[in-house]
């Protein structure tokens, strides 16, 4: 769950966002669950900035599906 909570800070820092509010927003498309933790061990061999470029954009267009 660290690497998790890694995600979200940097995805907030990058939206310029709080934490609480991105945490929110992948709560409601799953993303934690059907995306960070499937793709775990591909992800943590990216940067913080690749990481959180990466799931802020999956986090809009997953958003955007619904």
């Amino acid at each position: 769950m660290a690497f998790v909570s890694t995600c979200i800070e940097a995805t907030a820092r990058l939206l310029n966002t709080s934490y609480k509010e991105v945490y929110q927003r992948m709560k409601q498309v799953d993303l934690i669950e059907r995306y960070i933790i499937p793709h775990y061990e591909a992800l943590r061999t990216e940067s913080r900035d690749n990481i959180a470029e990466g799931i802020a954009e999956c986090l809009k267009e997953w958003e955007d599906r619904r």
